[in-house]
């Protein structure tokens, strides 16, 4: 997958997380009940692909090379 800005990929992981809230509709009137599950479990894996990384832990606490 190529690499996206932080800020591309923030966005899209929030669309993504407003249509699996179903305030638009899509689940419960596009997809058939019986998909709905599978459907979200396809959402929910391209929100974590898109979902920024977090921030990374390696930050020297000290400086120990003066």
């Amino acid at each position: 997958m190529p690499e996206f800005p932080a800020d591309l990929r923030t966005l899209a992981a929030e669309a993504l997380a407003r249509i699996a809230a179903d305030d638009s509709g899509l689940v419960s009137n596009w997809v058939e009940s019986g998909d709905a599950r599978r459907w979200l479990a396809m959402v929910a894996a391209l929100r974590a692909v898109l979902d920024p990384p977090p921030a990374s832990m390696d930050i020297p606490l000290f400086d120990l090379e003066t």
